[in-house]
């Protein structure tokens, strides 16, 4: 094991404490512009490496009662299939001897950026969903929440396998627009429940393609879970209004990164 792997996992484990922001928007970045790994190698791992560590969340906010299993139910049945989908598209160009390294920067710039506008623009989402004078909200809420649920399922499913990112901050954020009167708790609850299946799924995906580095997830394993723990009791002195916009600039510019 590198013990470099160990602190990078410790220092994004204390980030993630610390924001709530989903490990994939600052892992996958520096395991591909920190430590050159490839692409792929870097999503595959962090999938599985996002699965381990969320499932202790699950666990607390099942016990509290703070999932809507019914909503995590509806985004799974869009994200499964497309998962599925994405891997199967990636192991046709696999087995043709294509290179799809550019599909995955790609996408990597594409989660990157959308995450860091979520956090910059999170407030307005916020009150926009809950403006139910406007009729197209109105509509949106009362006719097509539920398939609305199922599509933004299938565009995290694509997204998550083919970047790692978006699991986190997105699918919290199309909850919190498409689901104005959950709390927020149940929001980030049900976001994790659905989160982990998802990771999981892609995850293994990406290991029967042959891009998961083992010794590189228990490294990064080894430093996030105490970096998860001091991060989560310091980040309540911490105001949001300064963590978050810091956070969503340095989110922007990683992804104008990759996308050059």
């Amino acid at each position: 094991m590198d013990i470099l792997y160990t602190v990078a996992g410790f220092l994004v484990g204390f980030v993630v404490g610390l924001t709530g922001v989903g490990g994939g928007s600052l892992m996958t970045p520096i395991l591909v512009l920190g430590f050159g790994f490839a692409p792929a190698i870097a999503v595959g791992t962090d999938l599985l490496f996002a699965a381990v560590t969320k499932c202790g969340g699950v666990f607390v906010h099942n016990r509290r009662r703070t999932i809507e299993w019914r909503i995590a139910g509806l985004l799974a049945l869009g994200s499964v299939p497309a998962t599925v989908i994405a891997i199967w598209l990636l192991k046709g160009l696999q087995a043709r001897g294509i290179n799809y390294e550019g599909l995955i920067t790609s996408s990597l710039s594409i989660a990157l950026i959308l995450t860091s506008l979520v956090l910059m623009f999170k407030t307005r989402l916020v009150a926009l969903s809950q403006n139910e004078r406007l009729s197209a909200v109105r509509v949106l809420h009362r006719r097509f929440q539920a398939p609305m649920t199922i599509a933004a399922g299938v565009v995290l499913g694509f997204l998550v396998t083919f970047s790692s990112i978006g699991a986190g901050a997105l699918g919290a954020a199309i909850l919190f627009f498409l689901y104005p009167r959950l709390r927020a708790i149940s929001i980030v609850g049900t976001d994790l429940a659905h989160a982990v299946p998802l990771t999981a799924i892609a995850g293994l995906g990406h290991m029967h393609l042959g891009t998961v580095d083992f010794v590189l997830l228990a490294s990064l394993l080894l430093g996030s879970l105490p970096g998860i723990f001091l991060g989560s009791h310091l980040g309540t002195n911490l105001p949001d209004k300064v963590v978050r916009p810091v956070l969503a600039s340095m989110l922007l510019m990683i992804g104008l990164r990759f996308a050059l």
